[in-house]
């Protein structure tokens, strides 16, 4: 949907409010943010009042998520007020509901802010790419925390930005691996054979503690053909 458009940012209720939407607008991205009922209470009584009124619009779809249908319900209307001060910047708003089909469990319940024009099939890719922010968390920073690369660990500032420093060091180091698992055979055999990637990243640290390698390639050919490397031997 917005392939042919400039950057929309996401994010959670923290940043729907107007300063953090207006500047955003000033520097020429679009925004979905998450907006919730008990921190923007102008613009939910103004929704109470056109719903009674009839005028939010909704659409319903069937939608199958690989293991079974859902149905997700949208709401959504255009332009309405952001805040009771004025000025207040006009804001487009739609609410997710997402039911299991077969017992109509309720699943998922968001509702976001955005300046994308809202229209039967925008306002499900508004909610669809509104839910894909927590694949940041799960696919990103879950990872960076849990799965070796220890950024919960505090780094300390330093003098020089130091924990920035560090965290950048990171942030490439889980970009390489990622590539590294898509285009390298070596490091694809390695890591299957490995099981975890914290136990793979256990044995380059024992290894490079002990033993000098000349490349990358080297450490990788060692670890695959060195019949007491821990990759060899768990493969054996």
């Amino acid at each position: 949907m917005f392939a042919e458009q400039k950057i929309t940012l996401l994010g959670d209720d923290l940043f729907s409010r107007q300063p953090t939407c207006q500047h955003s607008l000033d520097h020429d991205f679009n925004f979905i943010f998450v907006c919730l009922p008990t921190s923007h209470p102008t613009l939910y009584e103004w929704l109470a009042y056109l719903d009674a009124n009839g005028e939010l619009k909704t659409t319903q779809h069937r939608r199958w998520n690989g293991k079974y249908f859902e149905i997700w319900q949208c709401r959504y209307l255009n332009q309405i007020p952001l805040r009771e001060q004025q000025p207040a910047l006009l804001v487009n708003w739609c609410e997710l509901k997402v039911y299991r089909e077969s017992d109509a469990q309720l699943l998922h319940h968001n509702s976001w802010i955005t300046n994308h024009f809202l229209t039967p099939q925008i306002v499900l890719d508004v909610c669809r790419s509104g839910r894909t922010r927590w694949r940041t968390e799960n696919e990103n920073h879950n990872i960076l925390k849990n799965r070796g690369y220890h950024l919960e660990h505090n780094f300390g500032h330093g003098k020089q930005h130091l924990a920035s420093v560090l965290l950048t060091l990171n942030l490439l180091a889980f970009l390489f691996h990622t590539v590294l698992g898509l285009v390298d055979e070596r490091y694809q055999r390695i890591r299957v054979q490995r099981g975890t990637p914290k136990g793979f990243f256990q044995d380059i640290l024992s290894l490079t503690k002990y033993l000098l390698f000349e490349s990358w390639h080297h450490l990788l050919d060692f670890m695959l053909d060195d019949p007491v490397s821990p990759a060899a031997s768990n493969s054996s």
